[in-house]
């Protein structure tokens, strides 16, 4: 409907740009001719109604039908038989212009005693040939750069809907894989029946409102997303009995700026999933700068004794990595290594603003 509504008005535009294109050219034409006669005569209206003819019947019908599909055989032969067509009822039909009568006469530079004037047949037939071809050329070039022009705004208008369709995807995949993990949080402080749960409930229901009202806009502000980081931290040291070296520090100043929504919490969410070892120690270590429009962005893990099952390891990293394609393009750096029985995760990123 929108791509149909964005058309409607194209066809609009393109009419009303036809209409000033040939009042301007017919007010001009007509100026110079009373200018030079003192008056307008008939023949030329009909000479200008067959060229006006001959432009809209190869505008209108000859290029959609010929040379988009690209027939151009049939195309130029259509053109000549056009032109032909234009000549012979200018010549054959309409009343004979008195083009020497109507042409400018240079008052310096008398015509040579031989000279015959434009009312020859060669004359007679060369100007509407040139006249008719030249707005047979014209109406050409103004359709193909139309066409285009429109395929180029509808394949960016399809490429945008793709992509549209594939973050709504991605953003509802992330809210259930999230809300699942949380959960299992929980589930694992009420089974040891900890003083803590409460507050992890209550922890929960703010990262929920968060999802709900506010991650569904293309854009957040930077501290919302930052706020919405340290309650999931908070849920997250709840359930870890050794969260010493759970730490999380943001630097720099964090005014206006602006981020896609949950865009860092797979990655801080991955770390929780696998920085735990065997003894239950647990290392998630996550520092944020902010230097105005930029975020740096960096994450390291313990690589504990959870093995990576990439058959149900959930979106994760993967749908994090297609969100910065997406949302990000030539915006970003992502560079991820493991060393020293260490993960991290190195992210660059420009912020709106």
């Amino acid at each position: 409907m929108a791509i149909m509504i964005k058309n409607n008005e194209s066809w609009k535009k393109e009419t009303l740009v036809q209409v000033v294109i040939w009042a301007v050219f017919f007010s001009v034409f007509f100026l110079q001719v009373y200018f030079n006669t003192g008056k307008l005569p008939l023949p030329f209206l009909g000479f200008l109604a067959t060229g006006i003819v001959a432009f809209y019947i190869n505008y209108l019908f000859l290029v959609p039908q010929f040379l988009l599909k690209k027939k151009h055989i049939l195309y130029f032969v259509a053109v000549f038989v056009l032109l032909a067509l234009s000549v012979t009822f200018t010549e054959i039909i309409l009343p004979k212009p008195d083009f020497a009568n109507h042409l400018p006469k240079p008052k310096d530079f008398p015509p040579p005693r031989d000279f015959k004037g434009p009312n020859n047949l060669r004359f007679r037939l060369g100007f509407p040939i040139f006249f008719n071809l030249i707005l047979v050329v014209i109406g050409t070039a103004i359709k193909m750069y139309l066409e285009w022009d429109k395929n180029t705004k509808l394949q960016k208008e399809i490429e945008n809907q793709k992509s549209n369709a594939e973050l709504h995807f991605l953003k509802n995949q992330l809210s259930p894989h999230f809300l699942f993990n949380s959960l299992n949080s929980i589930y694992s402080l009420t089974s040891k029946k900890s003083n803590e749960a409460p507050e992890a409930v209550i922890t929960l229901s703010e990262l929920m409102r968060y999802m709900l009202y506010q991650a569904d806009s293309d854009f957040v502000m930077l501290k919302d997303e930052l706020e919405y980081v340290q309650n999931y931290l908070k849920l997250q040291r709840l359930r870890i009995a050794n969260n010493q070296n759970v730490t999380l520090n943001v630097r720099g100043d964090v005014a206006q700026q602006k981020i896609r929504p949950l865009l860092l919490i797979s990655f801080i969410e991955n770390a929780f999933k696998y920085g735990t070892d065997y003894k239950g120690n647990t290392l998630v270590k996550i520092e944020i700068t902010v230097n105005q429009n930029n975020l740096h962005f960096n994450c390291v893990n313990l690589i504990g004794n959870k093995k990576n099952d990439p058959a149900n390891s959930g979106i994760g990293l993967q749908n994090t990595k297609e969100r910065l394609q997406l949302l990000y393009p030539d915006q970003h750096s992502l560079e991820i290594q493991e060393a020293d029985n260490r993960f991290m995760v190195i992210l660059d990123l420009k912020l709106a603003v």
